[in-house]
């Protein structure tokens, strides 16, 4: 069980002291309740006279089945935890929810669920983020191999990835991932999803360890030679260049200019237009 927040830690200590039970049968029975969701509980504490089972309603089962007074005290206690998780809405779950743990890897499928915020007000200590960061709440599905691990969150659209310790979160775009392939050592899990298998190298990268991504720096725009001349009647095809048709008509501008300067005769204007426009 998380640990107790400071106000959760006084209520359990009042409501074991009230109820007639230490305080670490109490906490092992908010576990349990918890875990039922604050309308039954399956517990297993010495206290409680060993295995047993409440049911919001009247129904509890101790193993000590002939010990009454044992069974009122029991289901007294379920009674006031379950009001008191009640006040704690963030403790309950809501839709469906299961777990399951194959292989040293576990997977979870659900909706809408969620645990104790940390608050003031809350009955445990906010949790620590979990390995792939503070922003992603609870996975759809989890796993792991070797030194590799991942969670999908299919709400949220992100697919985190923990391989031996740099965690890189990706945005699955409109992938729905529903299938994971293990692969022999040394080899990462193959995803897998509407569209087949997913080629991570194509999926944007949200952040790399909890930083974003350095942005790619854009290609410098393509910039067309500048047209040079001189200033004297020696103007060399050298100096026209290369050009498209833009740089032509400017250069054949600049040529007509240095014409009505006089630093051009007619017939060396004439000659440069047309070895120009030759070259349209």
């Amino acid at each position: 069980m998380r640990q107790l927040s400071p106000a959760g830690q006084q209520a359990v200590n009042e409501i074991a002291q009230r109820q007639g039970f230490s305080t670490n049968a109490v906490e092992s029975m908010l576990e349990s309740v918890i875990n039922g969701n604050g309308s039954m509980a399956q517990f297993n504490h010495p206290e409680f006279g060993g295995g047993g089972q409440w049911m919001a309603g009247g129904m509890t089962m101790i193993g000590d089945m002939f010990n009454g007074y044992l069974k009122g005290r029991v289901d007294n206690l379920c009674g006031e935890l379950a009001r008191l998780i009640s006040n704690q809405p963030d403790l309950l779950r809501s839709g469906s929810f299961q777990s399951q743990s194959q292989n040293g890897s576990t997977q979870y499928n659900g909706s809408n669920a969620s645990y104790g915020s940390g608050d003031g007000n809350s009955l445990f200590a906010p949790a620590p983020p979990d390995w792939w960061g503070a922003d992603l709440r609870f996975p759809n599905s989890t796993g792991g191999q070797n030194d590799m691990r991942y969670a999908y969150f299919a709400q949220a659209h992100r697919l985190a990835i923990d391989l031996g310790g740099q965690v890189t979160v990706y945005d699955t775009l409109d992938h729905s991932i529903g299938g994971v392939s293990q692969q022999s050592s040394g080899y990462a899990p193959q995803f897998s999803s509407q569209y087949g298998y997913v080629n991570l190298s194509q999926l944007p990268v949200v952040s790399i360890n909890g930083m974003a991504p350095a942005p790619t720096p854009a290609p410098a725009p393509l910039q067309a030679p500048a047209f040079t001349g001189n200033n004297d009647s020696s103007y060399s095809n050298n100096n026209v260049g290369s050009a498209n048709a833009g740089d032509v008509f400017a250069s054949i501008e600049k040529l007509a200019s240095l014409q009505a300067k006089g630093i051009l005769t007619p017939q060396e204007f004439a000659t440069k237009k047309a070895e120009l426009l030759s070259r349209l």
